[in-house]
């Protein structure tokens, strides 16, 4: 019989389920999922324009092309100089100093002028003056020089051309900190503008240090970053006031803009860095050591048993031979202790506690290994199923759509509910990879939570693959078909298109839930009156029919009454298959 902790938490789970599966963003009918209506889908027709379709696509960035940052900077170098009355140069020196912070400048420069321009190097005369002079001593070389063949920053010290070239040349060489080029003489901090680096560099050189500029611009504002996806170009311009930091660049890339590591939600930064140091850390190594081998008692390399008797021998040069389990010498071992394949001096030891702090440690090492590798393998599996996802997406955009509008003599732009499905897909497997992370983190005393997490885990799994199969399999069917427009294709589209926005729905409802800490349950079990008074579902809602909701255990049979869970990767697969159609894992 089950305890009453334990019919609590059930109890809890049915309660949660309402308001969970509750869409305060979006209401989708659920006949699809009811019993007794297995014809009757999504009624595609309505207003497009719907508000929580609005919220969802209102963007908290702005991505910029090289010609955007261009313009941008260009902006505010103009802006700045026509305010302060100073050449664009200047007001170009003015904003690296700054970070690129028009409103910085303005306040440090109508605080205190006279500071701000022997802070950043512009001054308002020379400090050294040669008054009729037919010829000027290099600083560098100290050779003489005809004033035709001497150059100036606004500091007035003189340097040839030869030498003023050699010091911006090797100056851009040296990297980004030619942007805060100074005069070549110790003593002196006047800036060296970009007319002078125009002049005087190379054409290579200008192009590095047009480069240098440009970077620099993104890399020292607070508001911008570049995406982080290998060979892009691309800059991201984040609005502050959201808490959603996910960003998807025009290359498709997606990536979290609090701590530029890929889009994690539901999952916080800090969880992430844990989990990818723990992915890449020698820590697993060591504990799979520590439960897995014992060290030899003489040299105390660790050695694996796989195999075969208690008898061991230690590799050379040591060679000792020793019991494995209590660790002494062979010689002292034989018939009188137990033969090759027990040892009574361990089991006597054993009784009297000896070796108890030892199997604790290596017990303990053993479980946190496979906690570990249980999370880690389906973190790892719903990743490789979200390449697939995106592959297969690759070869719709590219191939079958075409195919598809032939076949069914409709135009690309009818077929965009297919493209709109496999994308929902790609993001629900990044999304179910990181819970994942999230499940391993969350702490072993909250049972109540952790049941509850991984019934929604469990939901939204069996969701995405119902939605994963229509997309996959049954479009196949049409894909495959010599016969011409198919009567079938517009119930198909009903069907897909409302799949895909329940399983948007449930999986914006499960980011909420998990990103509040599934606040609607307690560490006791028991739900919040928010949870138990919610009156509407999403994914499971009520038929035209009548009869009621169904629920997420009636989506579950049906799924497995057709197909079957691979184990490893949670991918529904056809009940004849005998591998998993995504990992290959042989059915079990």
């Amino acid at each position: 019989m089950d305890s009453e902790d334990d019919m609590h938490d059930a109890n809890d789970i049915e309660s949660l389920d309402d308001d969970f599966y509750s869409g305060e963003t979006e209401d989708v009918p659920m006949d699809y999922y009811s019993d007794d209506s297995d014809n009757d889908y999504y009624d595609d027709g309505g207003d497009d324009s719907d508000p929580a379709e609005s919220r969802r696509t209102e963007q908290s960035f702005t991505i910029l092309k090289e010609s955007d940052i261009r313009q941008r900077q260009e902006d505010d170098i103009s802006r700045l100089a026509a305010v302060l009355s100073l050449p664009q140069v200047a007001a170009s020196i003015l904003l690296r100093h700054y970070h690129w912070s028009v409103s910085k400048v303005n306040d440090e420069w109508f605080a205190d002028e006279g500071e701000v321009r022997r802070t950043v190097g512009l001054l308002e005369k020379p400090v050294y003056v040669n008054l009729d002079a037919e010829e000027l001593t290099c600083g560098i070389c100290f050779e003489d020089y005809p004033l035709s063949k001497i150059l100036t920053a606004s500091c007035g010290h003189p340097f040839c051309f030869s030498c003023w070239g050699g010091y911006i040349t090797t100056s851009i060489n040296d990297g980004p900190g030619c942007l805060m080029l100074r005069c070549p003489d110790p003593a002196c901090g006047a800036a060296v503008d970009q007319d002078m680096i125009n002049l005087l560099a190379s054409v290579e050189d200008k192009e590095k240090y047009d480069r240098y500029l440009l970077r620099s611009y993104i890399e020292d504002n607070k508001k911008t970053k570049w995406c982080p996806a290998p060979g892009c170009e691309h800059a991201v311009n984040f609005d502050a006031g959201t808490e959603n930091y996910d960003v998807s660049c025009l290359c498709s890339y997606s990536f979290c803009w609090n701590c530029t590591e890929e889009a994690h939600r539901p999952v916080d930064c800090d969880t992430v860095s844990k989990w990818i140091l723990k992915n890449s850390a020698e820590s697993e190594n060591m504990n799979w050591i520590l439960a897995n081998s014992k060290p030899c008692p003489k040299c105390k390399r660790p050695i694996e048993k796989n195999q075969g008797c208690m008898h061991m021998t230690c590799t050379p040069p040591c060679k000792f031979e020793f019991c494995w389990l209590c660790l002494g010498a062979w010689t002292e071992h034989g018939e009188r202790t137990g033969g090759f394949y027990a040892c009574n001096r361990y089991e006597a030891a054993k009784q009297e506690g000896v070796y108890d702090e030892t199997e604790k440690r290596r017990e303990m090492a053993k479980n946190s290994l496979e906690r570990y590798t249980h999370y880690y393998e389906r973190w790892a599996s719903n990743q490789s199923s979200r390449q697939k996802a995106l592959a297969d997406l690759q070869q719709m955009q590219t191939v079958h759509l075409g195919k598809l509008s032939d076949i069914q003599c409709q135009p690309e732009t009818q077929l965009k509910f297919i493209t709109d499905a496999w994308l929902q897909i790609v993001e629900c497997r990044r999304v179910l990879k990181w819970t994942y992370a999230y499940g391993y983190y969350l702490p072993d005393n909250e049972h109540a939570k952790k049941q509850f997490f991984e019934y929604l885990q469990g939901e939204a799994e069996s969701g995405l693959e119902r939605l994963h199969q229509c997309a996959e399999k049954e479009l196949q069917a049409f894909l495959s078909s010599d016969e011409g427009p198919s009567k079938d294709f517009n119930d198909f589209r009903t069907k897909l298109t409302g799949l895909t926005a329940v399983t948007r729905n449930y999986f914006e409802n499960l980011v909420r839930a998990l990103e509040n800490g599934l606040c609607d349950v307690d560490s006791n079990g028991a739900t919040s009156s928010k949870a138990t008074s919610s009156k509407t579902a999403a994914w499971s809602g009520k038929g035209k029919g009548g009869k009621g909701k169904g629920t997420p255990k009636a989506l579950s049979s049906r799924i497995t009454d057709d197909l079957w869970a691979c184990e490893q990767c949670t991918y529904a697969n056809a009940r004849s298959a005998t591998t998993c159609h995504m990992c290959n894992r042989q059915r079990r």
